[in-house]
């Protein structure tokens, strides 16, 4: 279980990373999600997360953190679909209006996460 973490840690250390260098890389990259079955992916991508959060929080660094990380980020994969796909699409286009400084920030945001992430179950 650690180890998927840590690998769900990794890539979104490297999505954060190509947010920081790239923006608007990661702004295609996140165009890709625009359907319905990329909104059912991402949905998933997070119950799975959020499962795997709340399992292995007993073993890790951080056993509080990741339990509270994990209902929040499965409560969000539940209603990942109820948001629609036009609210996404809206949300992603306001989100690429902003300012490079503006999307680095939050990629910083994504790429501490995952590295916390990956830190609370390393070994």
């Amino acid at each position: 279980m650690s180890l998927l973490i840590a690998l769900f840690g990794l890539f979104i250390v490297i999505l954060g990373g190509l947010g920081i260098v790239s923006p608007e890389r990661l702004i295609r990259f996140a165009r890709y999600w625009q359907s319905p079955t990329g909104l059912y992916l991402a949905s998933a991508f997070r119950i799975v997360l959020g499962v795997l959060l709340f399992l292995a929080a007993p073993g890790s660094r951080a056993p509080t953190t990741l339990r509270i990380l994990g209902v929040v980020i499965f409560v969000a994969g539940l209603v990942t679909p109820f948001f629609g796909l036009e609210r996404f699409h809206k949300l992603l286009e306001w989100w690429a209006e902003r300012s490079p400084a503006f999307k680095r920030t939050w990629a910083g945001c994504a790429l501490a996460f995952g590295l916390l992430l990956v830190y609370a179950v390393a070994p």
